[in-house]
C-alpha cells in the first residue's frame, strides 16, 4: 500500500515537472505580451526624441519672435526719447561712402583738374571743398595750385554750386559722375562737404549746412566777376539750395538759376514716404513718434515753403523710378512753384525721365538728353538775367 502511494506520488510529481517545461496556453500569451511590449516601448522613446526636438526649435522661434516684437515697439518710443537719433537718420553723415578715400587727393577719382580747398565758414568750422574746372582748361589746369583756381573762377565759363544729398561725402561715385559731365559742358563746379560730412569739421544742423551754402556761394561770387552762378541741390542738397536761394533771394542777390534733381516738398513728407518708414508707417501714432522728434530738433527743409519767396529760373529732374523720394513729391513741388507769384516773370520747368531709363534715385547725370537740356534752360536764364 505504501508502496503504492509512493509511486503516485512519485508520478505526480513528474507530471507537474513536464506541466512546468511546457508553457501553458496563460504562461504563452503572458510571454508575446511582454515580447510585444519591449519594442513598443522604444518606439514610444525614439517619437519623444524628434518631438522633444521640434518643440525646443518653436520654444526658440519663440523667443526670436517676440525679442522681435519687443524691440520693434520699443524703437519708436526711444526715438521719442532722443530726437537725436532721428536727426542722425536724416543727415545719415556717419555713412562715409566710399571708404578709404583721400579726399584731399580728387585725382584719385578721376578728376585730374580738380583742386580741394578749405574754407572757414564759422569759428571752429572747417569745410572741404572741391573745384573742378571746365574741361576745356583740364592742360592748363595740370600741376596748379589753389591761386590759380580760384583765378580761374573769373574765367568766361559759367559756375555750378552743387549740394550735395545725405550719407556719403563730395567723393561719392555718382557725384564724381556728375562734377565730369557738367565739366564736359563747360561748367566749373564748386561742391563741398557740409560741416560734420567727409572731412569737414563740426555738428550737422539745418541752420549750419544752410550757412555753409551760403559761405562758399559768396566766395564763388567774390571771385566769378559777371559770370552766371547756378545752383544744384540733389535729394535732401534741395532743402539746403531752397533755403540759400530764398535766403539770396531776400537779399536781393538771387543766382542765375536754381536747378533740383529729386526734390522733395518738405522732411516730413519725405520722412512718411521713405523707404526706412515702411514697417512704421500703419504704427499708431506714427507722427508723433517719428515725424515730430525730426521737427523738434529743428529739421524742415520745406522746400514747398520756401519755393513762395524764390525769384530765379527753377529747373526740376526727377525720375519716376525713384524708390528714395516718391516722384510725386517732386511733381507736387513743381506745381507747388508754378502757380507761385515770385516766379511770374521767371521759367519753371518740370522734366520727368521715364522708369523704363532706370536712373532711380541717383543716376540722372547718364541720360544722354542731359546737356541739351541744361543748354537749352540755362541759356534762356542768362537771356532772363541779363534783360
Amino acid at each position: 500500500m505504501r508502496k503504492r502511494n509512493e509511486s503516485v506520488t512519485v508520478e505526480h510529481e513528474r507530471a507537474a515537472a513536464a506541466a512546468a517545461a511546457v508553457p501553458g496556453p496563460l504562461d504563452k500569451g503572458c510571454s508575446l505580451r511582454r515580447s510585444l511590449r519591449l519594442p513598443s516601448s522604444a518606439a514610444a522613446e525614439g517619437m519623444k526624441r524628434p518631438l522633444g526636438r521640434r518643440y525646443g526649435l518653436w520654444f526658440r522661434l519663440r523667443k526670436v519672435i517676440l525679442w522681435l516684437l519687443g524691440v520693434y515697439i520699443a524703437i519708436p518710443f526711444l526715438v521719442k526719447l532722443c530726437p537725436a537719433i532721428q536727426a542722425k537718420l536724416v543727415f545719415l553723415n556717419f555713412v562715409r561712402v566710399p571708404y578709404f578715400i583721400d579726399l584731399k587727393r580728387p585725382q584719385d577719382q578721376g578728376l585730374n583738374h580738380t583742386c580741394n580747398y578749405y574754407l572757414q565758414p564759422e569759428e571752429d568750422v572747417t569745410i572741404g571743398v572741391w573745384h573742378t574746372v571746365p574741361a576745356a582748361l583740364w592742360k592748363n589746369a595740370r600741376g596748379k595750385d589753389q591761386p590759380w583756381f580760384e583765378e580761374a573762377l573769373g574765367s568766361t565759363h559759367p559756375v555750378i554750386l552743387y549740394l550735395h544729398g545725405n550719407a556719403g561725402t563730395r567723393g561719392g561715385d555718382h557725384r564724381v559722375e556728375l562734377y565730369k559731365v557738367l565739366s564736359s559742358l563747360g561748367y566749373h563746379v564748386v561742391t563741398f562737404d557740409y560741416r560734420g560730412w567727409g572731412d569737414s569739421i563740426g555738428s550737422p544742423s539745418e541752420r549750419g549746412m544752410t550757412y555753409d551754402a551760403l559761405h562758399v556761394f559768396d566766395w564763388i561770387k567774390a571771385r566769378s566777376g559777371d559770370n552766371p552762378v547756378y545752383i544744384w541741390g540733389h535729394s535732401l542738397g534741395t532743402g539746403v539750395a531752397t533755403n540759400l536761394v530764398r535766403r539770396l533771394c531776400e537779399r536781393e542777390t538771387p543766382p542765375d538759376a536754381l536747378i533740383l534733381e529729386s526734390p522733395f516738398t518738405n522732411i516730413r513728407e519725405e520722412a512718411r514716404s521713405h523707404p526706412f518708414s515702411v514697417i512704421y508707417r500703419y504704427f499708431p501714432g506714427f507722427d508723433w513718434f517719428f515725424l515730430d522728434p525730426i521737427t523738434t530738433s529743428g529739421i524742415k527743409f520745406a522746400n514747398d515753403e520756401n519755393v513762395k519767396y524764390i525769384s530765379c529760373s527753377l529747373l526740376i529732374l526727377h525720375a519716376e523710378d525713384d524708390p528714395v523720394v516718391p516722384f510725386h513729391l517732386g511733381k507736387k513741388l513743381y506745381n507747388i512753384a508754378a502757380t507761385s507769384r515770385s516766379f511770374r516773370d521767371y521759367k519753371v520747368q518740370f522734366v520727368p525721365f521715364h522708369t523704363d531709363l532706370g536712373y532711380r534715385h541717383k543716376y540722372i547725370y547718364r541720360s544722354p538728353e542731359l546737356p541739351r537740356i541744361l543748354r537749352e534752360f540755362l541759356g534762356k536764364s542768362e537771356h532772363e538775367h541779363h534783360h
